[in-house]
């Protein structure tokens, strides 16, 4: 790594543009930069907003203050990619090729590699994804469902549970190359991993199986399910949306919001109570279930995710739990911190860089 010791961390969301920059590891200055409904909608593909957003994330590097040859690395958030092992992985034309087209489905986080790639490319200097939303390390055994048809698919929280799993490691003198911990991400959707050797060797389908979440069912009674959808209640679009989106803690208390139905909970609630407490039950069930697949070896439980800062959430799981393995928690998500993380790994040649050809199964 030579003089230059910034880096550029950029995450698209649906109508914002997250960028931060940091002096190496450290932040120095971090913006949500939003896009109106209206500006959003002169679009017709995701692909489309590609220059508009690149425009305000260069005039906003423009009003740091710094010289832009000071800049080491531009990192994005990694999109529905290929199935992939996590990592850090040089932005190719070949990535760029499958966030263009949506690979696995279209979400504005395939953007961060287009647009990483982009300016960095004008600056003569690399560009990386970190451990994507397509990150796949699952078992073969854990893919087998139970039916033929259904294959078990990894849909999982990798950037920010890797990231609190090299935290732990750090705070405990262990290597994260030779660990094993359960992370339970606690979001709007909730995956539970156990993490062997730095890999995500198992997952909960967090749109679709494990514990439910403020918004999302989790796994369901099957046989229920298909009476539901054959009632005639429902279409499928519906169905699917009633399901993850309407489902969880939206679906019993008509909140989202694990502060609300806590304070509900302080102010004598006990259908809040019931329903929070389910919630937490089931999050430790799958913990436990997960810790089966480390042979009960796990070095911690780590909680993360927003809903970690609920205080109550977290003693309901802890005390089922904590016989297992000491429970750490993290909360928040920080996936600006574990982007620039990565970037300056393999910068600082601590880690090897990822070639996405390499990697990934190429049709043909």
């Amino acid at each position: 790594m030579d003089k230059k010791c910034y880096i550029v961390a950029i995450n698209p969301g649906s109508t914002s543009t997250k960028i931060a920059l940091y002096m190496e590891t450290q932040c120095i200055e971090v913006e949500n930069l939003y896009h109106s409904s209206e500006e959003i909608a002169k679009y017709e593909t995701i692909y489309d907003q590609k220059d508009m957003r690149t425009e305000v994330i260069m005039n906003w590097l423009k009003n740091q203050n710094i010289d832009l040859k000071d800049i080491a690395a531009i990192v994005g958030r990694g999109g529905l990619l290929r199935p992939m092992p996590g990592g850090t992985y040089r932005v190719t034309e070949k990535m760029i090729e499958d966030l263009k087209i949506g690979y696995q489905g279209q979400h504005a986080s395939n953007l961060g590699g287009i647009i990483a790639y982009s300016i960095a490319k004008d600056l003569n200097i690399p560009s990386y994804i970190v451990d994507p939303v397509a990150v796949d390390e699952i078992e073969d055994v854990a893919r087998i469902s139970g039916m033929p048809e259904i294959p078990r698919r990894s849909l999982v929280h990798a950037l920010n549970s890797k990231a609190v799993t090299r935290r732990i490691c750090e705070k405990t003198n262990k290597k994260f190359e030779d660990s094993s911990f359960v992370v339970a991400h606690l979001g709007g959707g909730i995956s539970v991993s156990p993490i062997k050797n730095g890999r995500i060797i198992d997952t909960n389908n967090a749109n679709e199986d494990g514990p439910f979440s403020p918004e999302r069912a989790g796994g369901l009674p099957v046989g229920e399910v298909v009476k539901l959808a054959f009632s005639g209640k429902y279409t499928q679009p519906q169905l699917k949306k009633k399901m993850i989106g309407q489902a969880g803690l939206t679906g019993y208390l008509g909140t989202n919001d694990g502060r609300l139905v806590d304070e509900r909970i302080k102010q004598g609630d006990k259908k809040a109570e019931l329903i929070f407490h389910a919630m937490a039950y089931q999050i430790a069930k799958e913990i436990g279930a997960m810790s089966t697949v480390l042979c009960g070896k796990v070095d911690a439980i780590i909680l993360t995710g927003g809903l970690a800062y609920n205080k109550r959430l977290t003693d309901w799981i802890t005390e089922m739990v904590s016989f297992i393995a000491p429970v750490e928690i993290v909360p928040g998500e920080n996936e600006m911190l574990a982007l620039a993380q990565g970037a300056f790994r393999v910068l600082k040649k601590q880690e090897t860089e990822k070639i996405y050809e390499e990697e990934v199964h190429i049709d043909g």
